[in-house]
């Protein structure tokens, strides 16, 4: 959705709420007391009343945005910033665009929102012929953030990062020229370096009757027991510009998307920012209804970061 059209759909605070009852009222609202699926609608409180216990449940309660002091259409417009552009924008300049006055805010509601994004993409897996391979991100720890800043050094710390993508064998008839186009993709801060942190981490990304693809290294031995066939090529220029080459482009665009963008990324929030990455690429080719499908992982997602 672009600036224009945003608003005007979205004019005041009272449209913003109207459209995200809509998203809630389609996808259901369930009694945090009793688990009842079966409510009325105070329009006079903005409020959902179960018909069981007569509990009432807010319009933000359960979502990302329960305990937000910021208004629905301040939470609409960062929704927006999120998903309009493929590069996406800091909470800095957000906060900026804005004029607010708290920086701390709009970061906690754009990670919130991240978070929504990474909940709603681990609703599915990747299936058939998959890439997969390991790349580490420059991050920092918080006072690495601090000394960058003031001293203008890059971080230290290396955080791995697992990375998979659906990658469609192509073949001309004509040529017999073979190549591959991507669909899907994800990427996992990886944490445990060891060959079972690698088999727990296909296991929740692919499903099991996939063929994967990955160099030889020998924390990929265990990939076997979790999926249909795995093929293993020597690592190598040929591999990355080949056999691994949407894994590897995927990888480069997320690093210098980081770069340009946050500078510096705390290792503890990664995760969150390759979300938003790889949420926006998933649906590269939605256009205008990103908007939509952002403000329904933010009505879905179960709350997870405090305040």
């Amino acid at each position: 959705m672009n600036l224009l059209k945003f608003h005007q759909v979205f004019t005041n605070e009272e449209a913003c709420k109207l459209h995200f009852k809509q998203v809630r009222d389609k996808n259901g609202v369930v009694c945090n007391k009793c688990g009842s699926e079966h409510h009325y609608w105070i329009s006079s409180m903005w409020m959902y009343e179960c018909k069981e216990c007569h509990y009432r449940t807010s319009l933000k309660k359960g979502t990302i945005m329960e305990n937000s002091k910021l208004k629905f259409k301040t939470w609409y417009i960062i929704m927006l910033f999120m998903s309009a552009t493929k590069k996406g924008f800091s909470a800095a300049e957000v906060q900026r665009q804005l004029g607010k006055k708290r920086y701390e805010p709009i970061w906690r509601a754009m990670h919130k929102i991240r978070e929504a994004m990474g909940q709603r993409e681990d609703l599915y897996k990747l299936e058939d012929m998959i890439e997969f391979d390991d790349a580490f991100f420059e991050t920092s720890t918080p006072e690495k953030v601090k000394q960058s800043l003031k001293r203008g050094l890059g971080s230290q710390k290396q955080t791995k990062v697992t990375v998979a993508t659906e990658s469609v064998p192509l073949e001309d008839l004509e040529s017999g020229t073979k190549s591959s186009s991507c669909r899907y993709f994800k990427m996992k801060v990886n944490q445990d370096f060891t060959k079972e942190g690698s088999k727990s981490l296909v296991t929740a990304m692919i499903g099991n009757n996939a063929v994967v693809r990955t160099d030889k290294s020998t924390s990929y031995v265990n990939i076997s027991d979790c999926v249909d066939i795995h093929m293993t090529t020597k690592s190598g220029k040929e591999t990355t510009n080949t056999t691994l080459k949407w894994t590897h482009v995927a990888i480069g665009n997320a690093k210098r998307n980081f770069l340009g963008i946050y500078h510096c990324i705390k290792s503890d929030y990664l995760q969150n920012y390759l979300n938003e990455f790889v949420y926006r690429l998933n649906r590269r080719y939605f256009g205008e209804r990103l908007f939509d499908r952002v403000v329904l992982a933010a009505s879905t997602a179960t709350l997870q970061t405090s305040g």
